[in-house]
Order: C-alpha cells, then sequence, then structure tokens
C-alpha cells in the first residue's frame, strides 16, 4: 500500500511536538531529523550560473596586460575563478515546487564542479539530509578537491539545500539552525566614508589595503596615515580594525607594519600574511596578538576552507578571531562546524561578509560573534543577498530560508555585462 503523501501545512502541524523538544534543548534549533519525517520531498533539478556583482567582476571579462615580468600588477592578479569577483549562484528544485539558491565562487570551474559531479549526488536526493548530503559531496571530492574552488562549487549547494530546508519548514536559517537568543548584531563598515557612517549609528569601521613586502611605502605610508587619522576622527571609543588583504606577507614585514599602528588601538589586524602560513600567523598571535597579551588581535580564515582547515589554524593558535565566508568554506554545514571548533577553543569567529543572508545565520547564532561586516555601496545583486541594516544593526529576516529577495530572472540578468543588460 503506498505511503499517504503529507502536505507541507500538515507536516508543520505535526512538527509542533519537535519545535517543542527544540525550544527546550537546543536554543530554538529544529531538528533535520525532524524535518525527514513524513516527506516524500526529492531535488529534481540542479544547476549553478557565474554571475556578475559588479566592477570587481570586470576583470573577469578581458583578459590582463601587463607591461613587463616585474609589473606590480602581476603579483594582485588573481585570475577568473578569484572568490567574490567569480562569485556563482546554485538553484536547486524539488518535486513540491520549491527552490532553494545558493551562492558560492570559483565562476565556470566551480560551474563546471556542480554540474559534472556534485549534481550526480544530489539529484532524486531528499534535500533535507543536508548534513549527510554535505559529507557525501565533500568525501567524493576529498581526492582533488579539499579547498578552493572544489570548496566554494560545495557552499553555493550546501547553501541552496539550506534555504530549501528554511522553506520547507518556514523558518529563517538562523531559526532552523538555532541558539541564537538575539535578533541583531552590530554592523562593521568596511571602508567608504566613516564619518557618514558614523552618522548612520554604525560604531565599528574596517580600512583595508593591499600590503606586503612588495607594496610601495608612499602606499602604505598613505593607509597608515589614514588609520591614524581615522582614530583621531572617530574618537576612543569606536572600534577600528585593519586588513592587508595579503597574498605575500611575511612575519618579518608585518611586525614592524603592526608597530606602525600601535597607536591606533586596533581591535583586530586581518590577513597580515599568506593564509598558507600558518605558523607565521602563530607566531604573530604570540608576539602581537591577544593570546600573546599583545596590544591588537590577530584575525585570519577568511581564505580557509571547511572544519578541516579550521582545525589546524585553531590547533596550530594562529588566530584571536576566525573569518569564515560561508559562500566560500564549504557553506553554511561547513560554518556551523567551523563556529563549534571556535567557540569551544574560547575564540571569536566574526564571519566574513557577516551582514549578507548567507553569512548572517552562522553569525548570529556564534555566541563570540560581536560584529557582522556590511559594506557601504553594492549592486542589485549583492543588495538582494544582504540583510537589512538599521541604526548600527544587521537585523535578523523573517522570511522562511535566507531571506534574500532573489529570482531566476534576477540571477539569468546577472549574467549579462552590465552594457548589454
Amino acid at each position: 500500500m503506498p505511503r499517504q503523501r503529507t502536505t507541507r501545512r500538515g507536516f508543520l502541524n505535526q512538527a509542533g511536538s519537535f519545535m517543542a523538544l527544540a525550544a527546550a534543548n537546543m536554543g530554538g534549533a529544529l531538528p533535520l531529523q525532524a524535518l525527514n519525517q513524513n516527506t516524500q520531498l526529492k531535488i529534481r533539478s540542479v544547476e549553478a550560473y557565474p554571475i556578475y556583482i559588479n566592477e570587481r567582476s570586470e576583470g573577469l571579462l578581458e583578459p590582463p596586460s601587463f607591461d613587463d615580468d616585474n609589473d606590480p600588477d602581476r603579483w594582485r592578479f588573481g585570475g577568473p575563478f578569484e572568490q567574490l569577483p567569480s562569485a556563482i549562484i546554485s538553484i536547486i528544485k524539488t518535486n513540491e515546487g520549491l527552490t532553494g539558491f545558493g551562492m558560492g565562487a570559483g565562476g565556470s570551474a566551480a560551474v563546471e564542479i556542480i554540474n559534472g559531479h556534485l549534481r550526480h549526488l544530489l539529484m532524486n536526493a531528499n534535500p533535507l539530509n543536508v548534513e549527510q548530503l554535505w559529507d557525501q559531496m565533500y568525501t567524493s571530492g576529498v581526492f582533488y578537491g579539499r579547498r578552493g574552488v572544489f570548496a566554494m562549487a560545495l557552499s553555493a549547494v550546501d547553501n541552496a539545500l539550506w534555504d530549501i530546508a528554511g522553506k520547507y519548514s518556514g523558518l529563517p536559517v538562523h531559526e532552523l539552525i538555532g541558539g541564537a537568543g538575539r535578533d541583531r548584531i552590530e554592523i562593521y563598515q568596511t571602508n567608504g566614508n566613516f564619518l557618514e557612517g558614523k552618522a548612520r549609528g554604525v560604531k565599528n569601521f574596517k580600512r583595508t589595503t593591499y600590503g606586503g613586502p612588495r607594496t610601495p611605502k608612499p602606499v602604505l605610508d598613505n593607509f597608515v596615515n589614514s588609520v591614524l587619522e581615522a582614530r583621531d576622527q572617530l574618537g576612543a571609543n569606536v572600534r577600528i580594525m585593519t586588513d592587508c588583504v595579503s597574498r605575500d606577507g611575511t612575519v618579518e614585514w608585518a611586525l614592524p607594519f603592526c608597530e606602525r599602528l600601535k597607536e591606533a588601538n586596533l581591535y583586530f589586524m586581518e590577513e597580515l600574511l599568506s593564509p598558507d602560513d600558518v605558523f607565521g600567523y602563530a607566531e604573530l598571535v604570540n608576539r602581537v596578538g591577544k593570546k600573546g597579551e599583545g596590544w591588537t588581535r590577530i584575525a585570519c580564515g577568511e581564505h580557509e576552507y571547511t572544519e578541516h582547515g579550521f582545525k589546524v589554524l585553531v590547533g596550530l593558535g594562529s588566530a584571536d578571531i576566525l573569518q569564515p565566508d560561508i559562500t566560500w568554506c564549504g557553506g553554511t554545514t561547513a560554518g556551523r562546524r567551523i563556529s563549534a571548533i571556535v567557540e569551544e577553543a574560547g575564540l571569536e569567529l566574526i564571519p566574513h561578509r557577516g551582514a549578507s543572508c548567507w553569512g548572517f545565520p552562522i553569525a548570529l547564532t556564534s555566541l563570540s560573534c560581536s560584529m557582522a561586516e556590511s559594506f557601504p555601496e553594492g549592486s542589485a545583486i549583492l543588495d538582494a543577498m544582504s540583510c537589512r541594516v538599521e541604526d548600527g544593526y544587521v537585523l535578523a529576516p523573517s522570511e522562511p530560508g535566507f531571506g534574500h529577495s532573489l529570482t531566476e530572472e534576477m540571477v539569468f540578468d546577472s549574467r549579462l555585462k552590465p552594457e548589454n543588460k
């Protein structure tokens, strides 16, 4: 005799007891095991598309030109698969009409991984088995993709699955994973006009540069002066941070650079070294960071991947603050596991782009997270994936899933060059 199909409304009525159990035992989280009962939900299609997000994507449209072998731009060229400029959106549809959207990165290379590999593990699977599917996908690619483009492709489909789980349950993802006890976080503004931001209620600011041994001295001098000027303008009670976005920084270069900014009383200094220099980061933590009784906190992890990479950073003491990007590190499933590792170690978790709809659930539900990164200017599609900011706080969305306003039409249109729109 065929099993009787349960409607979404009927399921939600049956799931009341699970919600009560979750509220009592899991800080409000609805166990995905509860969602899996009495459902015939199946994945019917998996698609992924590179998207044009803003002018940072322009560099992917035309091949670069360099003056000579020593052109400084050679050291900054990230190629067509570099993270934010190469953003992708995965769209997963189910047999019951639910559509999940998930952001990742890696451009056409990540799309090929999804279409040629991960799609085959997802088709006809129950999308509510999110963590099991993550483990299967990660394991299937472990011999060629533990980091980088594979993890960024995995992020896109994992986030789309969590979007489906939230929409199926009728809950925002941050409530589905539970444990928040709050509905807002202070933002920190990266770049832009700091005084204008302060007038809007922002209390935390970050200034970025491209720092490293090859950075011309006048460029670093201007950056140091701008940070010290910001401290004078904003006052002592405002948190200020810096980000070097460094690919080639060394401990020998970073230590005197940090010393120059000591009087700015920075809350953290981010990405002073190459992400591969985990031992160098540990040395900085001991000599400059709070763990070593220094004058600032050392932050990294934006370019690290999965729980396994973060176990290395935490185990070696390579950071005071860990900064996973949920659209790169392996998605929300990876973000939850990374958060648990960081919290258990007594460190701080401040996700990269934490005010985006993808980063916010992990930021909100990580007890050590005190700030969510926000940018003063975006684009239409970035705005569709950003949480609402008000009076210096990013607010929790109430819509099911990630609370974005993406549509298939918006994703399709974003594949075009701006001049062709």
